[in-house]
């Protein structure tokens, strides 16, 4: 694992999974390697769903297809998306799956700045990206959900946690 990513991959987890109460039902869309499930799942969180288009996801599939993966309308507590919303853009069936009231946590590259991610993905310091990158958008301009906690990592990345 770069160096980048394994630190950003500690910091996620203090900043975003350790106040997720152990009781929560928690959807991670785009689990990819399965970090943040196996830190969740190691610290006693017992209701952790992770979704990616390949196996060895819970489930496999496409998020945008939720009702035919057998997800049920507002079912989950907290939605991880980190890395996600830059490769599909999934908010309208996160704000579908989350109940009222539910956590979305996302992180993302700084539109302005994924060239630079690029930069430092081609020197591999950074891990390297599984799609294209098509899907970039500013966390303010994201309208469902209410913004509860917004910041910026290292003028490179934002990270948000929102509200439905």
């Amino acid at each position: 694992m770069p160096i980048l990513s394994s630190y950003a991959q500690k910091k996620k987890a203090r900043y975003f999974l350790d106040g997720i109460p152990k009781d929560f039902r928690i959807l991670e869309v785009g689990c990819g390697n399965g970090w943040a499930g196996n830190y969740l799942k190691e610290g006693g969180w017992e209701h952790y769903v992770g979704l990616d288009l390949v196996p060895p996801a819970d489930i496999v599939g496409d998020i945008r297809n939720w009702k035919n993966l057998g997800i049920e309308e507002e079912s989950f507590d907290v939605i991880i998306v980190f890395e996600v919303v830059e490769h599909v853009d999934c908010f309208d069936s996160c704000y579908d799956i989350l109940k009222l009231g539910g956590q979305l946590m996302a992180t993302s590259p700084m539109p302005h700045m994924d060239w630079l991610l690029k930069w430092l993905e081609a020197m591999r310091l950074n891990q390297k990206r599984t799609g294209p990158h098509d899907s970039l958008v500013y966390f303010k301009d994201v309208s469902l959900f209410k913004q509860k906690r917004f910041k910026t990592v290292g003028f490179l990345s934002q990270w948000g946690v929102f509200t439905k």
